[in-house]
């Protein structure tokens, strides 16, 4: 059984337009970049992702969690301002 995609967005009822998006995943200390298509409303600016886009992050921040990030590429250095 397929979903049907959504033609307004579920917060606002806003129009819906597929665009591709960065998107920040924190596992642990780490942080990965990735860009993802996504389905995001041109009002509010709510993003939907596919459930296999979900999945993946899912998969990235487990990865993150355990320090596996040997197939990732470093973007630089990344601080926190306390």
């Amino acid at each position: 059984m397929s979903v049907m995609p959504l033609k307004k967005c579920p917060v606002c009822s806003g129009e819906l337009v597929e665009k591709e998006v960065t998107k920040l995943l924190r596992g642990g200390i780490d942080v990965a970049s990735l860009k993802v298509r996504a389905e995001v409303c041109l009002n509010c600016g709510e993003r939907l992702y596919s459930q296999d886009t979900v999945r993946r992050f899912a998969q990235i921040r487990a990865k993150l969690e355990r320090g596996e990030t040997a197939e990732f590429q470093p973007l630089g250095r990344a601080f926190e301002v306390v």
